[in-house]
C-alpha cells in the first residue's frame, strides 16, 4: 500500500468514528455538562497525544511546520471544536442534537465546494444544485411534520443558536481541511495534538467562565475514554493526515456516509424516536454531498 492510499484509508476510518461523536457527546454532555464534558475530552486527549510526541522524540517535527498551517489551521480547529460541542450541549433535547448534527454534516460539501478557490480544483455548474440539496436537507430534518411554514419559522427563531453555532463548526472544519492540504501537504506529520490540547485549554477557560454541575459515573467515565481515544486522537490524527497527504475529493466524497451513521447511531445510542423528515433531511444531504463530489475534480 502506497503512502497516499495509505493515508486515504485513514480518512474513512476517521469518518466512522465521528459517526459516534454526536450520540456521546450529547450523553456525556448531560452528566457532566457541556464545557465540562469537551473539556475533559480534549484535555485528555491533547495531554495523551503531546506525551507521546515527546515520548517518541517527534516534538521537534511540528516546530518546523509552515506557521500559517500550525496558527491559521490551529484557530479553526479550535473554534470548530468549541461551537460544535456548543451546539450540541445547548440543543433543548436529544432529538434536536440530531438535527444540530445533521447541520454539522454540511461540512463535506462546503468542503468541495472550498477546494476551488483554495486548490485550484474545477468544478461543473451541478455544484450549486448539490450545495441547495444539502441545504434543503438540513430545513426538511429541523422541520416537524405537521407544522405551517410560519410556525416552523417562529420556532426556529426562538432557538436558532445551535443550528448557528452547528454551521459555524461547519464551514471552520470545511476551511480546516484545505488548507490543511494547501499549508501542510509536504510537511512531516501534522500538528493534531497541540490543537487537540489547544481546545481543551480553551474550553477549561470558558468552564471556569461558566459553571456546570456535572455527575460523574461508571457510565460517564466509559464514554469519557471513548471519546478520548477513537473520535478524537485517531479519527482527528487520521483525518490530518489524510487532508495533508491522502486523496482528498475521495475521503471528502465518502464522508456524506457519516450523517447517515451519526443518525443511526445517535437513534440507537440515545433512544430518541425520529420521523421521517429527518431521515428524506439526512438523504437529502447525502445526495447534495454526492452531487457536489461529482461535481468537483481536484487538482491532484
Amino acid at each position: 500500500m502506497d503512502e497516499k492510499t495509505r493515508h486515504t484509508v485513514q480518512g474513512i476510518f476517521a469518518l466512522l468514528f465521528w459517526g459516534s461523536t454526536i450520540a456521546f457527546s450529547r450523553s456525556l454532555a448531560e452528566k457532566l455538562g457541556t464545557l465540562t464534558s469537551a473539556s475533559c475530552i480534549f484535555l485528555l486527549a491533547g495531554g495523551l497525544s503531546c506525551a507521546y510526541l515527546i515520548v517518541s522524540h517527534r516534538l521537534q517535527r511540528i516546530v518546523r511546520v509552515s506557521r500559517f498551517y500550525l496558527f491559521g489551521c490551529g484557530i479553526l480547529f479550535v473554534v470548530y471544536m468549541a461551537s460544535l460541542y456548543l451546539a450540541i450541549g445547548t440543543a433543548t433535547n436529544r432529538l434536536q442534537t440530531l438535527e444540530v448534527g445533521l447541520v454539522n454534516y454540511l461540512w463535506p460539501s462546503l468542503t468541495l465546494v472550498m477546494t476551488i478557490p483554495i486548490l485550484r480544483s474545477k468544478a461543473h455548474f451541478t455544484l450549486i444544485p448539490g450545495c441547495l440539496l444539502g441545504f434543503g436537507g438540513v430545513l426538511l430534518a429541523s422541520a416537524q411534520f405537521g407544522e405551517s411554514w410560519a410556525t416552523f419559522v417562529g420556532n426556529l427563531g426562538s432557538n436558532w443558536a445551535p443550528y448557528m453555532l452547528a454551521f459555524v463548526a461547519a464551514v471552520c472544519w470545511a476551511l480546516y481541511s484545505t488548507l490543511t492540504r494547501r499549508w501542510a501537504r509536504d510537511a512531516e506529520s501534522g500538528a493534531v495534538p497541540v490543537f487537540l490540547l489547544a481546545s481543551g485549554l480553551v474550553l477549561v477557560g470558558l468552564r471556569f467562565l461558566f459553571p456546570e454541575r456535572t455527575e460523574w459515573t461508571t457510565q460517564s467515565m466509559l464514554e469519557l475514554a471513548y471519546m478520548a481515544v477513537f473520535p478524537t486522537i485517531l479519527a482527528y490524527a487520521f483525518w490530518d493526515a489524510a487532508m495533508r497527504k491522502g486523496n482528498v475529493t475521495l475521503v471528502a466524497s465518502l464522508s456524506y456516509l457519516t450523517p447517515l451513521l451519526s443518525i443511526i447511531i445517535g437513534t440507537l445510542y440515545l433512544g430518541v424516536g425520529t420521523g421521517w423528515n429527518l431521515w428524506a433531511g439526512c438523504l437529502l444531504v447525502i445526495a447534495g454531498s454526492i452531487t457536489c463530489k461529482l461535481s468537483v475534480k481536484e487538482d491532484n
